[in-house]
């Protein structure tokens, strides 16, 4: 295994009526060992009552940026079409450097078409949406190398998704991970067909990290043997129950190769 397995939280914005409850919930999970902890860029809730609590996903992370010290930060995922991507380029750069350098730049197409609706962006269909994903990632690519001051280092791109045809040609062309929600069998083969499209432009698919949804133990380290090294933990509002966390945390420290620490 060539990288060590990691650990996020997607701490989803959604049901906590006071932000104070997410905040506490960012402290807990870097206390409790979490390597990244992400949000989510919805409008509205997922789940539960469709009119509930929600919070916006940017400056949430600026707050994470300011309020962590040692996890990465990142939105699983950004949505493509909220926000002009200069924009989002200089807003991530700026989150970049208020978290020392510690920030994921997650993107994907957008599918949530209440999202669109309420705060009118034009939901189109999810070939519009993928192809506005297309011209968006070279206008981030570009402003970011234009950004005065530069962000304090690359920042990784994650694109989630797994449609084989575009957002997987995406993934071979911008991203340093992959994130997607395929079971182990639908995950070797899309693994297969993200080769061809690695080989295609060039790429290295090795270096594309492979991030899925939690599992559970019992079927996680078949998930590592297929390529899989980065696992999130979706928690909702308003408890934010990390007991499964910790549950993966405590798997992640057991499958991970210790460091050497001296000559005996």
């Amino acid at each position: 295994m060539s990288r060590p397995v990691r650990i996020g939280v997607q701490l989803q914005p959604q049901h906590a009526p006071d932000y104070g409850l997410i905040r506490d919930a960012v402290l807990r999970a870097e206390d409790a060992g979490v390597d990244i902890v992400f949000n989510w860029d919805h409008f509205y809730p997922l789940s539960g009552d469709p009119e509930g609590a929600h919070f916006e996903c940017w400056t949430m992370l600026g707050a994470f940026a300011e309020q962590t010290e040692r996890v990465e930060i990142g939105a699983l995922v950004t949505g493509g079409g909220y926000r002009n991507p200069d924009l989002l380029a200089d807003m991530a750069r700026t989150v970049d450097h208020i978290s020392g350098g510690r920030l994921i730049l997650g993107l994907g197409a957008g599918w949530f078409e209440k999202d669109y609706d309420q705060y009118g962006y034009e939901f189109g269909t999810a070939g519009s949406r993928l192809n506005l994903l297309r011209d968006y990632l070279p206008r981030i690519t570009d402003r970011l190398k234009k950004l005065n001051p530069a962000p304090t280092r690359h920042i990784p791109v994650l694109i989630g998704g797994g449609g084989e045809r575009k957002t997987l040609r995406l993934v071979a062309e911008y991203a340093d991970m992959w994130h997607t929600f395929a079971d182990l069998d639908v995950l070797a083969h899309k693994n297969k067909v993200l080769a061809e499209h690695c080989a295609a432009v060039g790429t290295d698919q090795a270096r594309i990290e492979r991030s899925v949804q939690w599992a559970g133990t019992e079927k996680a380290q078949a998930l590592v043997d297929a390529g899989v090294t980065t696992f999130t933990v979706g928690v909702s509002g308003p408890d934010y129950d990390l007991s499964e966390l910790k549950n993966a945390i405590r798997w992640r420290d057991e499958v991970n190769p210790q460091p050497v620490t001296g000559i005996a």
